[in-house]
């Protein structure tokens, strides 16, 4: 193999242009692709940057001709050369560098490749995606996985920028930590030092981010690894990123503010997007009696309606059993959408079942008048108040459901997105953020009989609320706020308890004993006595942000080198086993 003897390439591989011709330059990178044409040999040869056609000629060089013919898809080489105009008919106008060509004076082969187990130049859909895994370092070497790790660099950066420009102290936190679980299960760390103790890999940097306001430390933020040991899916991984905030002497307005500017700076920074600030507000109350779900894709107006009113006073079997039980009936007005079949309908009845109700059923509106197969059991009056109420125009379908509250509202919510992406309805902006505030401060888990914190067990109570907590906990709603973009959430964050006396009555109505909460965290309640300011703050899943950025369908697509599903790294074989002697040094014993 070739060594360097002093050479340093002068341009990337997608520098070149016209105004280059007759440069002497070096290149470096990889052969993309190669093309023998009798007489001539074309090489692509790629970095990071691009491509550069470089042409060997026999009558030139015999001896770089040659040792061209020898060349392989991803052999690592050194270009010497020319730069040289292209005849008009040869130009490529599909890549930067498409009117210039390197005619080569000397060649250099730094390293060979194997064959390699798939095209670079495909797409990720072409490309099983358990082999990708295994050969992450030539995934990465695609274009689209550049381009994706491109913008999550722009992201970091962005947001170091910006909170820098605004005050904010980037603080590191630990890695190795007490285990306080409260939701996911914590990565456990074995001490060697002192054995039979244990560090926990952090869920998040919660307690020591509220700790560094009692510090003084009153704009804090962090890009940081966090860890959860729990079921994976798309938009998981055992480890992921967060942009994690926290701020002393604030509200929930003061917030806000703050991160909407974030989210402004970003996408204008990384995508050259202006998307439009002060975002709009819903209650969680609002978002699911109107959409069904605590994070709604307002992409598309297509609101959920109630018509239990009206609709009560039908002899429609459905309904009446709906309205007996105490459930709802709700709906959604689909404009200008008449071309749905008869089978189409049905369809989406069999789907409405499949999220837990009796079925969807339909009215339709067209030039001939209304069709349905529910309108015999309206008197004709109510009757007309329903498609009053449900803002009915010529070439609209109206999709009910009936059943028990909670169970409508979330099955119309699912089918509200089955309908947008199946007829692939017109959307109003590209990305559209919302605010989804005042959660409930808890939520009832039937399985083990108790409160547990929607949030998480530092979150304050609203004011009003507080007087409540020992009679109606369920009543009580929290200072907490979810980002949420495009249906997905991409923050959450709250104003935290600043008060001893406040956190302990908030840990005795999770059932978390005075001794449990004293083991846990009791080095945060000292903290508080030492003089805690109110304070807030927010976190940020970062890969989320950036499968967003990137407009793709997965965050394995947006990190280096993630897991599986089944929380594998496929390249390096981990988990792995580990010798007797590291577990015998840990005090460890594997039971089978």
């Amino acid at each position: 193999m070739d060594k360097l003897e002093g050479w340093q390439r002068t341009h990337y591989c997608g520098d070149l242009r016209k105004s280059d011709k007759g440069k002497e330059v070096i290149l470096m990178g990889w052969v993309d692709t190669m093309r023998d044409h009798g007489g001539l040999i074309f090489i692509d040869v790629r970095d990071r940057h691009g491509k550069t056609q470089v042409v060997f000629d026999p009558e030139k060089s015999k001896d770089n001709y040659e040792k061209g013919k020898g060349l392989r898809k991803e052999y690592v080489i050194g270009i010497k050369g020319v730069v040289a105009e292209r005849t008009p008919e040869m130009v490529n106008p599909k890549i930067s560098t498409g009117e210039i060509e390197v005619l080569p004076s000397e060649l250099k082969i730094f390293n060979k490749s194997l064959p390699i187990p798939f095209e670079i130049d495909a797409t990720s859909d072409e490309i099983n995606e358990e082999l990708r895994l295994k050969y992450r370092y030539l995934d990465i070497r695609r274009s689209t996985m550049q381009n994706n790790l491109m913008i999550r660099h722009k992201f970091y950066q962005s947001t170091r920028k910006y909170f820098d420009e605004l005050g904010f102290v980037e603080v590191e936190t630990p890695m190795l930590m007490k285990s306080t679980p409260e939701g996911a299960r914590d990565y456990l760390v074995p001490s060697r030092i002192w054995n039979g103790k244990f560090y926990a890999l952090p869920q998040s940097p919660q307690t020591y981010k509220q700790i560094l306001m009692v510090s003084g430390i009153d704009k804090y933020f962090q890009i940081v690894k966090c860890f959860r040991d729990e079921d994976l899916r798309a938009d998981r991984q055992p480890e992921f990123t967060q942009i994690d905030v926290e701020m002393s002497f604030v509200e929930e307005e003061n917030i806000y503010s703050v991160m909407e500017g974030l989210m402004v700076r970003v996408f204008k920074d990384v995508l050259d997007v202006n998307v439009k600030e002060k975002f709009p507000r819903l209650s969680y109350q609002e978002a699911m009696s109107r959409y069904g779900t605590d994070k709604p894709d307002l992409r598309w107006d297509l609101p959920i309606g109630d018509v239990t009113e009206i609709a009560k006073n039908s002899v429609f079997p459905v309904f009446e059993e709906a309205v007996k039980e105490g459930g709802n009936i709700v709906y959604i007005n689909l404009k200008d959408m008449t071309e749905i079949s008869r089978k189409e309908m049905d369809e989406l009845s069999e789907q409405a079942k499949n999220y837990g109700t009796k079925g969807a059923f339909f009215i339709k509106v067209t030039e001939d008048g209304v069709s349905s197969s529910i309108k015999k059991h309206f008197e004709d009056d109510v009757f007309d108040k329903l498609i009053a109420k449900c803002g009915t125009e010529k070439g609209d379908v109206i999709i009910f459901m009936a059943q028990e509250r909670d169970v409508v509202l979330r099955a119309m919510g699912n089918m509200r997105i089955e309908i947008i992406k199946k007829y692939n309805l017109p959307k109003k902006a590209d990305y559209v953020f919302e605010w989804v505030t005042d959660f409930p401060l808890f939520e009832f888990n039937e399985e083990e009989n108790r409160f547990q914190a929607m949030h998480h067990p530092f979150t304050s109570p609203k004011d009003e609320d507080i007087s409540i907590l020992d009679e109606n906990p369920a009543g009580a709603r929290a200072k907490a706020y979810d980002l949420v973009l495009n249906g997905n959430e991409i923050a959450g964050g709250s104003i935290r308890i600043h008060n001893k006396e406040l956190q302990e009555k908030m840990f005795k109505l999770l059932n978390i004993s005075e001794k449990e909460a004293k083991l846990k965290f009791g080095f945060l309640l000292n903290a508080f006595e030492y003089g805690a300011p109110p304070h807030g703050g927010i976190a940020f899943g970062f890969d989320r942000i950036t499968m967003i950025l990137s407009d793709t369908k997965s965050i394995r697509e947006v990190i280096a080198f993630p897991k599986t599903n089944s929380a594998l790294s496929l390249m390096d074989g981990c988990p792995s086993e580990v010798n007797s002697q590291q577990l015998k040094e840990l005090g460890i014993k594997i039971i089978s």
